[in-house]
């Protein structure tokens, strides 16, 4: 970022060692207070092809695709400036994202591990190698797949766009990577951490950001992409993979979810309220693994339904730079106004047990006790802190309920049952099944969705595959 003016930030582009400007100027506005935080340069078709066309020549130019160490060593360098300006990010996420200061530390925290993860892995290959019959050698070898695409969400920005660029950067490729407008600042101190890395050759990573959709569709069609890693929602990954089908782009998706939180009777509901409560409010339900469906066995129902309910009635919104706060702001007042209207709506079929208030880009959580699977607040990720509450009997029920939605991303299990979590998880959809807690992820063990929630792996070894090539060589020894 540069400064403008005595009071604002303008942040630009980063693409090809150089920082880049356009003739679109858009300004970066606090959610909370409506303040207007800075301005940045606001990308679109140029932006991403500058950024494509930089990549592809770093590719093909320079070393970086064989020269682990180096890659390694850049990892690590953005892990340590990124963990010497960790409070200024977690303020700033805090003011232009809207979330509260300890879900921004909670991102910048899961950021910095990641990094160093993947600097590891770079320098840490694996292959295979044969004398398959006497004189007749065959070994693999991974190569970086190409240019690599990125398009990250507002969400969480830092740690979203470091899942897919960290990995693709350790594997060899190259990176055109596409940011939100929404946090067109936070997207401006990510790329001074780029562009402060000694020894990175010009070209390997480019980042532009737009509020419109006019450079990201690039990233996908253009064959001098190799391969994509998006984050976002269903609807709109299914138009890449439409889009990418004419080049078969190999694509790494993470998309939406409808998380089932299974409570079942012999539960600890002291431990169960306030994990489940974190669970709505976190990122004010901005979240693709938000515990957007709570299922509750019918002997503990009537007790869980009346603690959520107190719970959830009880979270302090606020600012998201306000220590008191337990949840903050929407990315903006448009989305607070559409989570009102979904809640309004289902009225009409379900019984709202507790309908949050708005005000501005603040909503108040809700929940609502529903008993048809095949209503909309079930079936549609909602994107805000709104929960529903389903009632079962059994573990087949609970696990024909879990089941229900075209999503499979994550699911969390409660119960004091040894035995239960490996016998229910094992049958529910999903990638990620957790028992007595939610949202705990770890670098080395793989992420992603079964059914509508997406396609691939990100975190893990298999997060580096995603941006790798395995080439067979088959070699025949003269003999003497």
């Amino acid at each position: 970022m540069s400064t403008t003016s005595a009071v604002l930030p303008h942040a630009r582009h980063y693409i090809d060692g150089q920082w880049r400007d356009s003739k679109k100027r858009s300004e970066s506005v606090n959610p909370a207070t409506g303040e207007v935080l800075g301005t940045f340069a606001d990308g679109g078709a140029e932006e991403a092809t500058a950024a494509i066309d930089a990549a592809r020549r770093a590719f093909d130019t320079t070393d970086w695709s064989r020269d682990r160490h180096l890659r390694a060593k850049t990892l690590l360098t953005m892990a340590d400036r990124l963990e010497a300006r960790r409070e200024d990010f977690i303020t700033l996420l805090a003011r232009e994202n809207g979330k509260i200061l300890g879900e921004a530390a909670f991102e910048i925290d899961l950021t910095i591990p990641k990094l160093r993860y993947y600097a590891a892995l770079a320098v840490a290959d694996h292959g295979g190698g044969a004398e398959v019959m006497p004189g007749m050698y065959s070994m693999t070898l991974r190569e970086a797949a190409g240019v690599a695409g990125v398009i990250a969400p507002w969400n969480s920005p830092v740690v979203l766009a470091v899942r897919s660029f960290a990995p693709a950067l350790a594997a060899g490729c190259t990176v055109a990577m596409k940011l939100p407008g929404q946090t067109a600042l936070v997207n401006g101190a990510l790329s001074e951490l780029v562009a402060e890395t000694e020894g990175l050759p010009a070209g390997v990573v480019n980042v532009f950001t737009e509020s419109g959709n006019d450079g990201a569709p690039l990233l996908v069609s253009s064959p001098d992409v190799d391969v994509l890693s998006y984050t976002g929602s269903t609807h709109v990954g299914r138009k890449i993979m439409e889009e990418a089908a004419p080049t078969l782009k190999p694509l790494s998706l993470e998309l939406g979810g409808k998380t089932p939180m299974l409570v079942f009777d012999d539960a600890d509901l002291d431990a169960v309220v306030p994990v489940l409560t974190k669970a709505v409010t976190t990122f004010t339900g901005q979240f693709c693994m938000t515990g957007s469906r709570i299922l509750a066995q019918r002997g503990i129902a009537n007790e869980l339904r009346e603690r959520m309910i107190a719970s959830l009635r009880s979270v302090k919104v606020g600012p998201g730079d306000d220590p008191a706060s337990e949840m903050g702001a929407m990315i903006d007042a448009s989305n607070a106004k559409r989570v009102e209207g979904v809640v309004a709506d289902a009225g009409a079929y379900a019984q709202v047990l507790l309908r949050g208030a708005r005000d501005g880009a603040f909503i108040h959580p809700s929940l609502i006790e529903v008993s048809d699977l095949n209503t909309p607040i079930v079936q549609n990720e909602v994107f805000g802190p709104v929960a529903t509450f389903e009632v079962f009997d059994t573990e087949e029920e609970a696990i024909q309920r879990a089941n229900a939605t075209e999503y499979g991303l994550a699911a969390s299990i409660w119960t004091r049952d040894v035995d239960r979590p490996l016998r229910v998880g094992r049958e529910i959809k999903a990638g990620t099944v957790w028992t007595n807690t939610w949202a705990v992820i770890h670098d080395m063990f793989e992420e992603g969705g079964y059914k509508q929630s997406g396609v691939g792996r990100l975190n893990g070894i298999r997060g580096l595959e995603e941006f790798q090539e395995t080439k067979h060589f088959v070699h025949p020894v003269a003999r003497i």
